[in-house]
């Protein structure tokens, strides 16, 4: 039985091996994923990663649409359940006997699947909000480190942003700054998921309204989450999180005031990302008491001294954005103009006025142009044409002149010739966008702007002229030379000629 199937199988074609072993590997695949418990396991957690992306909806692919839904309900739920633990407030003693020289410290950390930065901030402080200089647009961290003169600054809250393309200037929940609220969109009390700073430098992470927050003297906050860690207890007790894979940035304060920023690389080879559950332990182990997460994905950056230290997954390089936290020696000092004061509507941008994404679509266009060929119109000779005579003698009828008991139709032209309204054949139309019709009307010459100037046409004369040399063949009884061109575009007729008997 054996046998007979391998020689059964040999006697395959090449091409129908391939497909057979195609069909082996997706059966088994198929059933590995759908069928096993380690392959369910998988398939939901690529769900996962594509949840935390802008591209969610294409969750379904791998576990269906409904179980879909339901995963992005049990992360929401594990968010606002998180957020609800108050904070203790005197849970935080500050160390003040640390030097002004020992402000900052950044270290490399990875993993088995990811690598980044964490920064040790010894003085909260000196950590202030900062948002763009100007109205309509966010700003890169790297512009903003430079304009203000901080020292080191990670990117902040979140943002509406169109097809990952946004302009950085919708901001998602509230900002404040200096104990000013720059923006919100919620009435004070509602409570939002809050990142934030009191005036002493507590760090305060959960879900508060504006009008707790004022009560507790925050002075600097933004809006993203989820919490981690509250009171010393870390909130992931199993699983990985539920948000898969992904660039992130996260905030998180020891017991001593200590504030540690970390930010993971991802979506790339040499980092894919980290989970929740990894960047709650390296908190962890390093005795945080207060975590939670700030916007990641390609909105994930750190700057040191002016320069950009980790690597953002967009492929545009640094976003804009509309805040970030900033470190600054002298925090006092630094004034944060509201650039969304006065505003009634604000514009999230999108593909259709990002500049680096216009100016990518251009070249792309410029390198189509360049590579294909525009054809050159070519001139079709008119061959000559020959008849017999009377005798049964081959004469040759000159070019432009019809065979005998022929005419020319009402409207047409020889080949070469301009129509009525001089167009030529070659060319009946002209391109959408150039101010005409891009179809000619009745009649099959092209409608053109009233004020624009005749210009010659290949292979004629020049537009409107109502005709060329050679324009109209005349049909004569006997082989004689054409007319040449007529300049009327009429067409005429030629009669067929009248046979001569001959004598017997």
């Amino acid at each position: 039985m054996v046998t007979s199937i391998a020689n059964h199988f040999r006697g395959y074609s090449w091409l129908k091996r391939i497909f057979l072993v195609i069909a082996i590997c997706i059966f088994l695949s198929s059933s590995f994923l759908f069928l096993t418990p380690p392959g369910t396991y998988i398939r939901e957690y690529l769900a996962q990663t594509v949840i935390t992306t802008q591209h969610r909806d294409w969750a379904w692919i791998f576990v269906g649409a409904k179980r879909r839904d339901e995963m992005v309900a049990e992360v929401q739920n594990l968010t606002e359940a998180n957020s609800v633990e108050k904070q203790d407030l005197g849970a935080v003693q500050f160390n003040k006997n640390r030097s002004i020289e020992s402000l900052v410290r950044v270290e490399d950390i990875s993993g088995q699947f990811w690598k980044g930065k964490k920064m040790y901030v010894y003085d909260p402080r000196t950590i202030r909000v900062v948002v763009p200089a100007k109205q309509g647009e966010g700003e890169r961290i790297t512009s903003m480190v430079q304009r203000t003169g901080a020292v080191a600054g990670i990117n902040g809250g979140g943002f509406n942003d169109p097809d990952g393309l946004g302009n950085g200037f919708a901001p998602i929940g509230v900002i404040m700054s200096g104990g000013n609220i720059l923006y919100t969109d919620q009435e004070g009390s509602i409570p939002q998921q809050i990142v934030g700073f009191t005036k002493e430098g507590t760090l305060i992470i959960g879900k508060y309204s504006i009008d707790e927050l004022l009560k507790l003297g925050v002075t600097e906050a933004v809006s993203f989450y989820p919490r981690v860690i509250a009171n010393g207890k870390g909130l992931i007790t199993s699983g990985d999180g539920g948000w898969g894979r992904a660039p992130r940035t996260a905030i998180g304060q020891k017991a001593d005031g200590t504030v540690i920023f970390i930010v993971i690389d991802g979506r790339q080879t040499s980092s894919v990302g980290a989970t929740l559950k990894e960047v709650q332990d390296i908190f962890l182990e390093d005795g945080v008491i207060n975590a939670g997460f700030l916007d990641g994905g390609a909105s994930s950056e750190m700057v040191y001294n002016n320069d950009l230290i980790t690597s953002p997954s967009s492929r545009y390089g640094e976003r804009r954005l509309p805040s970030a936290f900033l470190v600054f020696d002298h925090p006092d000092q630094v004034q944060v103009k509201n650039v969304w004061e006065g505003l009634t509507h604000i514009d999230p941008g999108g593909a259709y006025d990002h500049p680096d994404y216009l100016r990518e679509q251009a070249e792309l266009k410029a390198k189509q142009g360049k590579t294909t060929p525009t054809p050159k119109p070519t001139a079709t000779p008119t061959p000559k044409s020959t008849e017999k005579n009377d005798d049964d003698k081959e004469s040759s009828v000159p070019s432009g002149s019809a065979k005998p008991g022929t005419s020319t139709k009402p409207g047409s032209s020889p080949t070469g010739s301009t129509g009525p309204s001089g167009s030529t054949n070659s060319n009946p139309t002209t391109q959408p966008g150039d101010g005409a019709t891009s179809s000619p009307p009745a009649g099959g010459s092209a409608t053109v702007k009233p004020s624009a100037t005749p210009t010659p046409t290949p292979g004629g004369g020049a537009a409107g002229t109502g005709g060329a040399t050679g324009g109209t063949a005349t049909t004569k009884p006997t082989p004689t030379n054409g007319t040449g061109g007529s300049s009327a575009p009429t067409t005429q007729t030629s009669t067929a000629p009248t046979s001569t008997t001959k004598p017997n």
